[in-house]
């Protein structure tokens, strides 16, 4: 419960910061994401954990209708007035959680989950309640970052992120989401990687942080071993951390 109201404080506070951060507004993952959903223009999609609502947004054009879902209501509000100054009426805003959702069962033609299931104390319910709110055949397209396969390089991933933001729970492997996912009832049937780099400034700024905050962070990417500062691409310049690159998936999937 207490990464949830994590989730709220921490989303509540830089709604703004991430309708306006090119990660999220521009990603190449975004257009991928959008690219895989079969559309015939007469969808009802639930789109969970919308944030700044940038899914929302995209595919509201090719679709019937779109369900923005979100936790934080901070969120909620900035996106509806993002999406709504782009034009779209086709768009309605709920307030809820991902791992119990207050939709019924076989409503939805496609559920999208974009740069979100990191925050989400247990997956395997959300997961579950995609499938129950889903039609029969109908599709699911999950986007977020991922961990190394590599244990050591799998828990300093998660751990710089924690320390970032503390509404962070764990982004999970690659390999795990594949198989929560196939045991969850889907049939999986792409898979996208992408490789993706974080400014490390505007990564920190996104969650406020303080100066202590941010020098904490630079010091353990600084003094890491070299071989994570390799698995991460860190670049460093006069003991301050430019930038360093993750991963992230698309991944779609069929309710069997």
């Amino acid at each position: 419960m207490s990464t949830k109201k994590d989730v709220i404080n921490q989303f509540g506070q830089n709604a703004l910061a991430y309708i306006h951060s090119p990660l999220h507004e521009k990603g190449a993952d975004l257009q991928v994401l959008i690219d895989s959903i079969e559309k015939r223009g007469k969808e009802a999609v639930l789109d969970v954990a919308t944030g700044g609502g940038h899914v929302a947004n995209a595919i509201a054009p090719y679709v019937n209708q779109v369900t923005a879902f979100d936790l934080t209501p901070q969120m909620l509000k900035a996106a509806e007035t993002f999406i709504t100054q782009n034009g779209h009426t086709n768009v309605s805003f709920v307030k809820g959680d991902a791992e119990a959702m207050p939709f019924q069962a076989e409503t939805f033609d496609v559920v999208t989950c974009r740069i979100a299931p990191h925050h989400f104390p247990n997956v395997d319910a959300f997961i579950s309640e995609a499938y129950r709110v889903l039609k029969p055949n109908g599709q699911f397209l999950l986007d977020d970052n991922v961990a190394p396969e590599n244990n050591t390089a799998d828990h300093f991933y998660n751990q710089i992120e924690k320390l970032r933001d503390k509404s962070h729970h764990r982004a999970w492997k690659k390999s795990e989401w594949l198989s929560k996912i196939e045991a969850g009832g889907f049939t999986i049937d792409a898979l996208f990687c992408f490789d993706k780099v974080f400014a490390f400034d505007s990564w920190c700024d996104r969650m406020s942080l303080t100066d202590i905050q941010k020098k904490e962070l630079t010091a353990l990417m600084v003094n890491t071993p070299s071989s994570l500062k390799e698995t991460f691409h860190i670049h460093i310049k006069e003991d301050q951390v430019i930038s360093f690159q993750g991963q992230a998936i698309v991944l779609k999937a069929r309710k069997s």
